[in-house]
Protein backbone atom coordinates (compact mmCIF):
# COMPACT_ATOMS: atom_id res chain seq x y z
CA UNK A 1 0.00 0.00 0.00
CA UNK A 2 2.82 2.37 0.92
CA UNK A 3 4.64 1.55 -2.35
CA UNK A 4 1.51 2.35 -4.38
CA UNK A 5 1.08 5.64 -2.54
CA UNK A 6 4.70 6.54 -3.18
CA UNK A 7 4.37 5.83 -6.89
CA UNK A 8 1.20 7.92 -7.05
CA UNK A 9 2.90 10.81 -5.23
CA UNK A 10 5.86 10.63 -7.60
CA UNK A 11 3.54 10.81 -10.58
CA UNK A 12 2.16 14.10 -9.25
CA UNK A 13 5.58 15.77 -9.12
CA UNK A 14 6.28 18.43 -11.76
CA UNK A 15 8.55 17.23 -14.55
CA UNK A 16 11.25 19.62 -13.37
CA UNK A 17 11.84 17.11 -10.56
CA UNK A 18 11.51 14.03 -12.75
CA UNK A 19 13.53 12.33 -15.41
CA UNK A 20 13.17 10.51 -18.72
CA UNK A 21 15.20 7.33 -19.08
CA UNK A 22 14.86 5.36 -22.31
CA UNK A 23 16.80 2.37 -23.62
CA UNK A 24 14.26 1.35 -26.29
CA UNK A 25 14.08 -2.21 -25.00
CA UNK A 26 10.32 -2.22 -25.57
CA UNK A 27 10.77 -0.84 -29.08
CA UNK A 28 10.50 2.65 -30.46
CA UNK A 29 7.42 4.48 -29.22
CA UNK A 30 6.99 7.00 -32.02
CA UNK A 31 4.33 8.88 -30.09
CA UNK A 32 6.71 9.55 -27.20
CA UNK A 33 9.76 9.90 -29.49
CA UNK A 34 8.52 11.37 -32.79
CA UNK A 35 10.71 12.27 -35.74
CA UNK A 36 11.58 15.89 -36.43
CA UNK A 37 12.65 17.39 -39.75
CA UNK A 38 11.69 21.09 -40.00
CA UNK A 39 11.00 22.53 -43.44
CA UNK A 40 12.05 19.50 -45.51
CA UNK A 41 13.10 15.85 -45.34
CA UNK A 42 14.93 14.28 -48.26
CA UNK A 43 16.83 11.09 -47.61
CA UNK A 44 17.29 10.93 -43.84
CA UNK A 45 15.96 7.89 -41.99
CA UNK A 46 15.31 6.83 -38.38
CA UNK A 47 14.90 3.14 -37.48
CA UNK A 48 14.94 0.81 -34.49
CA UNK A 49 18.12 -1.26 -34.64
CA UNK A 50 18.07 -4.63 -32.88
CA UNK A 51 21.59 -5.56 -33.98
CA UNK A 52 23.42 -2.68 -32.33
CA UNK A 53 22.97 -1.45 -28.77
CA UNK A 54 24.90 0.02 -25.87
CA UNK A 55 22.89 -2.09 -23.44
CA UNK A 56 20.16 -4.65 -24.01
CA UNK A 57 19.30 -5.35 -27.62
CA UNK A 58 17.90 -2.14 -29.14
CA UNK A 59 19.03 1.33 -30.10
CA UNK A 60 17.80 4.02 -32.47
CA UNK A 61 19.72 4.33 -35.73
CA UNK A 62 19.80 7.57 -37.70
CA UNK A 63 21.00 7.52 -41.30
CA UNK A 64 21.69 11.14 -42.14
CA UNK A 65 21.88 12.29 -45.73
CA UNK A 66 23.92 15.17 -47.10
CA UNK A 67 22.66 18.74 -47.28
CA UNK A 68 20.23 20.53 -44.98
CA UNK A 69 17.17 18.70 -46.34
CA UNK A 70 18.85 15.37 -45.67
CA UNK A 71 18.32 16.03 -41.98
CA UNK A 72 16.27 13.84 -39.67
CA UNK A 73 15.93 13.68 -35.89
CA UNK A 74 13.86 11.95 -33.22
CA UNK A 75 13.22 13.19 -29.71
CA UNK A 76 10.90 14.55 -27.08
CA UNK A 77 9.23 17.75 -25.95
CA UNK A 78 9.19 16.54 -22.34
CA UNK A 79 12.06 18.61 -21.03
CA UNK A 80 12.55 20.03 -17.52
CA UNK A 81 11.28 23.54 -16.90
CA UNK A 82 14.52 24.56 -15.16
CA UNK A 83 18.06 23.34 -15.67
CA UNK A 84 18.37 20.58 -18.26
CA UNK A 85 20.82 17.69 -18.08
CA UNK A 86 21.07 15.20 -20.93
CA UNK A 87 22.99 11.94 -21.12
CA UNK A 88 23.05 9.85 -24.30
CA UNK A 89 25.20 6.97 -25.38
CA UNK A 90 26.09 7.66 -28.99
CA UNK A 91 28.01 5.85 -31.70
CA UNK A 92 29.11 7.52 -34.93
CA UNK A 93 30.17 5.60 -38.01
CA UNK A 94 32.30 8.42 -39.42
CA UNK A 95 34.54 11.04 -37.87
CA UNK A 96 33.50 14.68 -37.72
CA UNK A 97 35.06 16.66 -40.56
CA UNK A 98 35.80 20.34 -41.17
CA UNK A 99 32.19 20.80 -42.33
CA UNK A 100 29.46 22.00 -39.97
CA UNK A 101 27.02 19.30 -38.84
CA UNK A 102 24.64 18.75 -35.92
CA UNK A 103 23.68 15.51 -34.15
CA UNK A 104 21.50 17.11 -31.45
CA UNK A 105 19.16 20.03 -32.05
CA UNK A 106 16.92 21.87 -29.62
CA UNK A 107 14.23 24.40 -30.57
CA UNK A 108 15.13 27.39 -28.41
CA UNK A 109 12.39 29.86 -27.51
CA UNK A 110 14.99 32.33 -26.20
CA UNK A 111 16.32 32.77 -29.74
CA UNK A 112 12.93 33.20 -31.37
CA UNK A 113 10.68 31.21 -33.69
CA UNK A 114 12.27 28.32 -35.61
CA UNK A 115 15.70 28.90 -34.09
CA UNK A 116 17.75 26.15 -32.49
CA UNK A 117 20.54 25.50 -30.04
CA UNK A 118 22.60 22.86 -31.85
CA UNK A 119 25.32 20.42 -30.83
CA UNK A 120 27.50 18.88 -33.49
CA UNK A 121 30.85 19.37 -35.06
CA UNK A 122 33.07 21.52 -37.23
CA UNK A 123 36.83 21.65 -37.71
CA UNK A 124 36.84 17.95 -36.67
CA UNK A 125 35.78 18.74 -33.08
CA UNK A 126 32.60 18.85 -30.99
CA UNK A 127 30.95 22.25 -30.77
CA UNK A 128 27.74 24.16 -30.06
CA UNK A 129 26.05 26.48 -32.53
CA UNK A 130 23.49 29.18 -31.78
CA UNK A 131 21.37 29.47 -34.89
CA UNK A 132 20.16 33.06 -34.41
CA UNK A 133 23.63 34.61 -34.76
CA UNK A 134 25.64 31.53 -35.88
CA UNK A 135 27.94 31.83 -32.86
CA UNK A 136 29.98 28.77 -31.97
CA UNK A 137 31.26 27.37 -28.69
CA UNK A 138 34.22 27.17 -28.71
CA UNK A 139 35.53 29.85 -31.03
CA UNK A 140 36.92 28.06 -34.07
CA UNK A 141 40.40 29.47 -33.55
CA UNK A 142 43.41 27.15 -33.12
CA UNK A 143 43.14 27.64 -29.36
CA UNK A 144 39.39 27.04 -29.30
CA UNK A 145 39.67 23.91 -31.42
CA UNK A 146 42.37 22.54 -29.11
CA UNK A 147 40.10 23.14 -26.09
CA UNK A 148 37.36 20.88 -27.46
CA UNK A 149 37.54 17.18 -28.38
CA UNK A 150 36.94 14.87 -31.30
CA UNK A 151 34.09 12.34 -31.18
CA UNK A 152 35.54 8.82 -31.43
CA UNK A 153 33.96 6.55 -34.04
CA UNK A 154 32.89 2.93 -34.17
CA UNK A 155 32.23 2.54 -30.44
CA UNK A 156 29.75 3.79 -27.85
CA UNK A 157 30.54 7.12 -26.21
CA UNK A 158 28.86 8.67 -23.18
CA UNK A 159 27.92 12.24 -24.13
CA UNK A 160 26.45 14.57 -21.51
CA UNK A 161 25.56 18.23 -21.36
CA UNK A 162 23.91 20.78 -19.10
CA UNK A 163 21.93 23.84 -20.19
CA UNK A 164 21.30 26.14 -17.23
CA UNK A 165 18.60 28.75 -16.81
CA UNK A 166 21.36 31.30 -16.17
CA UNK A 167 22.96 30.57 -19.54
CA UNK A 168 25.45 27.98 -18.30
CA UNK A 169 26.67 25.37 -20.78
CA UNK A 170 28.62 22.35 -19.54
CA UNK A 171 29.67 19.26 -21.50
CA UNK A 172 31.24 15.92 -20.69
CA UNK A 173 32.53 13.10 -22.89
CA UNK A 174 32.99 9.78 -21.11
CA UNK A 175 32.79 11.59 -17.75
CA UNK A 176 35.53 14.08 -18.70
CA UNK A 177 34.58 17.77 -18.75
CA UNK A 178 35.40 19.55 -22.02
CA UNK A 179 36.82 23.01 -21.27
CA UNK A 180 36.08 24.38 -24.72
CA UNK A 181 32.42 23.41 -24.40
CA UNK A 182 31.91 25.17 -21.09
CA UNK A 183 30.50 28.66 -20.63
CA UNK A 184 29.33 30.17 -17.34
CA UNK A 185 27.99 33.66 -16.61
CA UNK A 186 30.61 35.92 -15.10
CA UNK A 187 33.42 33.44 -15.77
CA UNK A 188 35.97 34.50 -18.36
CA UNK A 189 36.57 31.98 -21.12
CA UNK A 190 39.10 32.91 -23.79
CA UNK A 191 37.56 30.33 -26.12
CA UNK A 192 33.99 31.65 -25.86
CA UNK A 193 34.21 35.20 -27.20
CA UNK A 194 31.54 34.57 -29.86
CA UNK A 195 29.26 32.73 -27.47
CA UNK A 196 29.43 35.23 -24.64
CA UNK A 197 28.85 38.31 -26.78
CA UNK A 198 25.11 37.55 -26.64
CA UNK A 199 22.81 37.89 -23.62
CA UNK A 200 20.60 35.03 -24.85
CA UNK A 201 20.01 32.39 -22.18
CA UNK A 202 18.94 29.19 -23.96
CA UNK A 203 15.49 27.84 -23.18
CA UNK A 204 15.06 24.56 -25.08
CA UNK A 205 11.50 23.40 -25.60
CA UNK A 206 12.43 20.00 -27.02
CA UNK A 207 15.48 17.79 -27.52
CA UNK A 208 16.07 15.91 -30.76
CA UNK A 209 18.81 13.45 -31.68
CA UNK A 210 19.85 12.77 -35.27
CA UNK A 211 21.77 14.35 -38.11
CA UNK A 212 21.85 17.65 -39.96
CA UNK A 213 24.54 18.59 -42.47
CA UNK A 214 25.08 22.05 -43.88
CA UNK A 215 27.31 20.71 -46.64
CA UNK A 216 27.54 17.29 -48.20
CA UNK A 217 28.55 15.20 -45.18
CA UNK A 218 26.61 12.02 -44.48
CA UNK A 219 26.81 9.86 -41.37
CA UNK A 220 25.11 7.13 -39.39
CA UNK A 221 24.58 7.65 -35.66
CA UNK A 222 23.18 5.29 -33.05
CA UNK A 223 21.57 6.51 -29.80
CA UNK A 224 20.82 4.45 -26.70
CA UNK A 225 20.22 4.80 -22.95
CA UNK A 226 19.06 8.41 -23.13
CA UNK A 227 18.39 10.24 -19.86
CA UNK A 228 16.91 13.73 -19.55
CA UNK A 229 16.39 15.37 -16.17
CA UNK A 230 17.01 18.25 -13.83
CA UNK A 231 20.28 16.88 -12.38
CA UNK A 232 23.31 15.15 -13.82
CA UNK A 233 22.95 11.39 -14.36
CA UNK A 234 26.51 10.40 -15.26
CA UNK A 235 27.74 7.49 -17.33
CA UNK A 236 27.35 4.69 -14.79
CA UNK A 237 23.61 5.10 -14.18
CA UNK A 238 21.08 3.23 -16.30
Amino acid sequence: MFRQAAIFALALLPFSLGQISEGFENGWDQTAWPTYAPDCNQGGKVTLDSANAHSGKNSIRVDGAGGFCGHIFFGTTKVPTGDIYVRAWVKASKALTDSHVSFITMPDSAQGSKKHLRIGGQSKILMYNRESDDATLPDLSPQGIAASAALPTGSWQCFEYHVGTDGTIETWLNDKAIDGLTSKPGVANSNAAQWQRSSVKPKPTAIYFGWESYGGDTNTFWYDDIAIGSSRVGCTAA
